[in-house]
């Protein structure tokens, strides 16, 4: 029904029926369809719409093996894959509030992108009216939002036209993630409806969107981009707290603690090695703050803080006002590491 049998096979995984010895049957490679088929289930009215579903189901797709690398691009992955059914007079407001909520998640992470406009690909489903109808309607959502945009023709799903947001790593790499796909052929193939204004039944548009793309590409260009050396709010370790002997394990031991019920992830490295090397290996595994406890910083409940790529440079806090400076920088989602003057 939704066309991916006809049109997209080959990048499905097929599975044999033992019975009749066909490939009847394939692995999800999307979710599209079940979405559909929910929507469909029951009666909707114009007051529901814009209704909103969102899966992270596990998908499968048939690459090529020449063609897999790493986590950018697998056989198995998650999607941040969301449909939004609505009305025709809905087209822009939605495409409108997408493309905002996009800069703005990119923008925290400092992510710079490209919009780029998507037509009509030679295999496609649907008439060119419907074709023409979804081009025009997304194209002029899109210049609605005043976001620059560059052309792709024939590089539209076989569904619709689409809008793709190309990000820019650190290196100067270009990565295709967030999509924002105009639909008119799923209503028409699922037949689904909603009761309208006028008590008579109308088809919904639909709009496929992600912002992620894929959590693994995601994630994979996400360390790409900051070398592992990721802000404070989205490091695994946010601080490794070091006792520079014995005589200050318990109160590292307690300071770790204090972090953690803070919500702040901390590790304790009490381990019997010298304190550069425990220094060091912090260093190595980019946690942002080192807290050195000496016998000064134990008996006046303070830390030496070390900042990560900052030398042997370090500032002696109170506990509660480095936690406090933690917090402030994990609420405003701030990218560099280290505290400013007056911070």
């Amino acid at each position: 029904m939704s066309g991916h049998w006809g049109k997209y096979r080959e990048n499905m995984f097929l599975v044999l029926d033992a019975e009749s010895g066909e490939h009847d049957f394939s692995l999800k490679p999307m979710n599209c369809p079940s979405h559909h088929i929910y929507y469909g289930s029951k009666r909707h009215s114009y007051r529901e719409l814009p209704l909103r579903y969102s899966t992270q189901d596990v998908l499968h797709r048939n690459e090529v093996s020449g063609a897999l690398s790493g986590l950018t691009r697998v056989r198995q992955f998650q999607q941040d894959d969301a449909h939004v059914y609505l009305a025709q007079g809905q087209i822009a407001g939605e495409v409108k509030r997408m493309v905002a909520l996009i800069d703005h998640f990119y923008g925290v992470l400092g992510l710079k992108y490209t919009a780029k406009f998507a037509t009509r690909p030679e295999v496609r489903i649907g008439s060119d009216e419907l074709w023409d109808r979804a081009e025009e309607a997304l194209r002029a959502a899109l210049e609605s939002t005043g976001l620059a945009y560059e052309l792709k023709p024939g590089d539209g799903a076989f569904y619709g036209p689409k809008i793709d947001f190309d990000v820019t790593d650190s290196i100067g790499r270009s990565w295709q993630l967030g999509t924002i796909q105009l639909d008119y052929n799923a209503p028409e193939r699922f037949d689904l409806s909603f009761v309208g204004e006028d008590n008579e039944s109308h088809r919904p548009v639909v709009i496929h969107r992600a912002i992620f793309g894929s959590f693994e590409r995601f994630i994979a260009i996400l360390i790409e981009h900051f070398g592992g050396a990721f802000p404070v709010w989205l490091a695994p370790v946010q601080v490794a707290v070091i006792p520079i002997s014995d005589a200050q394990r318990e109160s590292a031991a307690a300071f770790a603690a204090d972090l953690v019920a803070a919500g702040i992830r901390a590790e304790l490295d009490d381990r019997n090695e010298t304190l550069n090397y425990r220094i060091r290996e912090a260093e190595t595994q980019k946690v942002p703050y080192m807290a050195v406890i000496g016998g000064r910083e134990a008996e006046s409940a303070s830390a030496a803080i070390r900042v990560r790529g900052a030398g042997k440079k370090q500032e002696v806090l109170s506990r509660e006002e480095f936690i406090r400076r933690v917090h402030a920088q994990v609420e405003d989602r701030v990218l560099e590491v280290g505290f400013g003057e007056g911070e």
